[in-house]
């Protein structure tokens, strides 16, 4: 394959912005009166690491009974809108107009959209009639990372074409009124919304060349993460503790991923984590062998925007972007499978 750029990023929000406080409140009046065990539960949104996220609704809308439809309905229109600012932003930033794309990769694991997302948003996006669609759905936190492999795989293979890979991902309707649960109030006290796009192409110079890229999932671990399918929308999974497995196994697992690319964990300046949340960050410093505090970005980008599932790594990455991206990084995400997601970048 060609040697594959990735050109620039970009990054969106929705326009509702709830402080963690507030949340915090919210949730005390909604489960405090029917969970006895909720006041040791509601510790995780003061330790989560999260100031403030953006959702897809006010307030008061996740405050009222919603069903299936509702949810997917308010999903549809807050998708479309985030990753029409995402890659236009992307596009603009790499002076690709919407005209020269040749395939678009859609990420996103938290509605159902068929059509899929590109192609309701072909039109008010300007996307040629012949461009090529890849939709990929169930990659959760770990889709990010993993969309842009795929992506480059790609543009790899077809020298001259544009790839523009977009994720959105908006967690906080998953929030559920009526789920009496530990994993639902730490969902409610982590998840936040948003969307990121990449411009990408072979040989065509831009923010870095992609070296290599892969994915690990380890067996027997399908309920560690993911959502069940339910009458009033998606309910969470978290059925292990994340981070000691972070912990205990994702340096092998990257460094796998590293060495079929003929690098090693040695030979990477900056990883840029998926910061699924405070614990998992500081555990994956630890298994990384990565002095404590060295993943800062990682901990800003989840004080201000919770975790966005797919997107929240490409939040990371612009802000090692402005500060300069070092000679080598690598993105890494973790998710549902449970599997882990690594692609390995090269300073341009």
């Amino acid at each position: 394959m060609a040697n594959v750029s990735l050109l620039s990023t970009a990054t969106a929000v929705p326009p509702y912005t709830l402080s963690q406080e507030e949340i915090a409140r919210a949730a005390c009046e909604v489960f405090a009166p029917q969970m006895p065990d909720f006041a040791p539960l509601a510790a995780v949104f003061h330790t989560a690491g999260i100031t403030k996220r953006h959702v897809t609704r006010p307030l008061q809308w996740f405050l009222e009974p919603r069903g299936w439809a509702e949810r997917n309905a308010a999903y549809l229109d807050m998708a479309c809108d985030l990753f029409v600012e995402a890659a236009a932003t992307a596009l603009a930033r790499a002076g690709i107009t919407p005209q020269d794309v040749g395939t678009v990769v859609t990420v996103s694991s938290t509605g159902i959209a068929t059509p899929t997302l590109e192609a309701r948003v072909a039109g008010r996006l300007g996307l040629r009639p012949d461009v090529e669609r890849v939709p990929l759905f169930g990659l959760g936190c770990a889709g990010g990372t993993s969309g842009l492999s795929v992506a480059a795989r790609l543009a790899g293979s077809r020298p001259g074409e544009i790839v523009l890979m977009v994720t959105v991902e908006l967690c906080s309707l998953a929030f559920r009124l009526d789920k009496l649960t530990k994993e639902n109030i730490v969902a409610t006290a982590l998840f936040g919304d948003g969307a990121a796009a990449c411009v990408l192409a072979a040989d065509r110079g831009g923010l870095a060349v992609i070296e290599a890229s892969g994915q690990h999932t380890w067996p027997d671990t399908l309920d560690i993460m993911g959502w069940k399918v339910e009458t009033e929308g998606f309910g969470v999974i978290f059925d292990r503790s994340i981070p000691p497995f972070a912990e205990e196994n994702a340096a092998a697992a990257l460094g796998a991923v590293l060495a079929r690319g003929g690098l090693a964990p040695t030979d990477i300046d900056r990883f840029i984590c998926h910061p699924g949340g405070a614990k998992v960050v500081t555990a994956l410093e630890a298994s990384l062998g990565l002095a404590p505090g060295s993943l800062d970005a990682e901990r800003d980008v989840l004080a201000d925007y919770g975790n966005m599932s797919a997107p929240t790594v490409f939040f990371v990455l612009e802000r090692i972007l402005a500060r300069g991206l070092p000679s080598r990084a690598a993105l890494t995400s973790m998710g549902p499978g449970f599997s882990a997601s690594c692609v390995a970048l090269r300073a341009a």
